[in-house]
């Protein structure tokens, strides 16, 4: 997600890639738009502002704490904007409640948000003292605590490994469950750190770890193809999706969904005719993706990590 600058234009919060954001969706009069990751509204008040007067915002959020923030930045919009606790991967569910056939544009800002980081009692900052959260959902029952202090060692290693790429997944995992239990982040941080005696230049030792733990707490890589899935269906021909990504396992998938349905034939390569059937739905815009410039990246230095990439509803043959 994005900084928390000052900015009138966009309800008190500059996100990351703002105006590129407004420059990949087809904002129109009459448009209808989701973002899926609502968070603190900053692009969702930026989109609303730009298709004044009468274009419809639905925004959506797992955190029910962001869409409270949400709701009051874009409240001067009233019924234009309506706002609902859901992950991005029921974006077809709610938009089937709302009566919405199809949409113009749908952004999803994957990620940490500001505000989620530095709330030490969300459990998500490795810096800051806190419980063994890490839920964007506080209604959901699983923990980063339970998977910490439950899983074994095998299964915990995988997870480090796969959703952390972390190289010293196995040494982390074995060294957390001779630690256990674990009730804290400073407590899982420092068992990280002993357990890396030459940590990565210039990232803290623990923030893969804390990475691949939030991933696999929210299950959000499979949120993630859950909802660009969704999304295609959504939209109108000519309307695009836009997809902020800040590390590598999100980019990537981003890149595969969007690239294979581009396609008309999805078959492996020994396949003598095609047998799938499928038809490509996505054009893709961007072949490589979209970063912040340097001015943004020393605003907001969270942001050096994004990625955008964009694709655009084309019409079925």
């Amino acid at each position: 997600m994005g900084a928390s600058d000052d900015d009138a234009n966009t309800g008190g919060h500059t996100p990351v890639l703002y105006q590129h954001v407004l420059a990949a969706l087809p904002l129109r009069a009459d448009g209808y738009y989701i973002d899926g990751t609502v968070g603190a509204a900053g692009h969702a008040f930026g989109i609303l502002t730009s298709t004044a007067p009468d274009g419809a915002l639905l925004g959506l959020d797992r955190d029910p704490n962001a869409l409270a923030i949400a709701a009051e930045r874009l409240s001067e919009f009233g019924a234009r904007a309506s706002l609902h606790q859901a992950s991005f991967a029921e974006i077809d569910i709610v938009a089937k409640k709302m009566d919405w056939q199809s949409v113009d544009g749908i952004l999803f800002d994957i990620g940490l948000s500001s505000m989620q980081l530095e709330d030490g009692s969300r459990g998500f900052s490795f810096q800051r003292e806190g419980p063994l959260d890490m839920r964007f959902d506080p209604t959901q029952s699983l923990t980063a605590e339970e998977l910490v202090n439950t899983t074994s060692e095998q299964a915990l290693t995988s997870i480090i490994s796969k959703y952390g790429e972390e190289t010293r997944a196995r040494k982390i995992a074995r060294a957390i469950i001779t630690a256990r239990p674990l009730k804290t982040t400073l407590q899982l941080a420092d068992v990280i750190k002993g357990a890396s005696k030459r940590p990565k230049r210039g990232i803290h030792p623990a923030t893969l770890t804390f990475q691949a733990l939030r991933i696999a707490v929210n299950d959000e890589l499979d949120a993630l193809e859950r909802g660009l899935e969704a999304a295609v269906g959504l939209l109108t021909p000519g309307g695009r999706i836009v997809v902020i990504s800040f590390h590598s396992l999100e980019d990537r998938l981003v890149k595969q969904f969007f690239r294979r349905e581009s396609k008309d034939c999805i078959c492996p390569p020994e396949a003598l005719a095609c047998q799938c059937g499928h038809k490509a739905m996505l054009k893709v815009i961007t072949k490589k993706p979209i970063y912040p410039d340097d001015e943004e990246r020393q605003r907001n230095p969270r942001s050096r990590s994004a990625k955008m990439r964009i694709a655009e509803r084309i019409k079925l043959a």
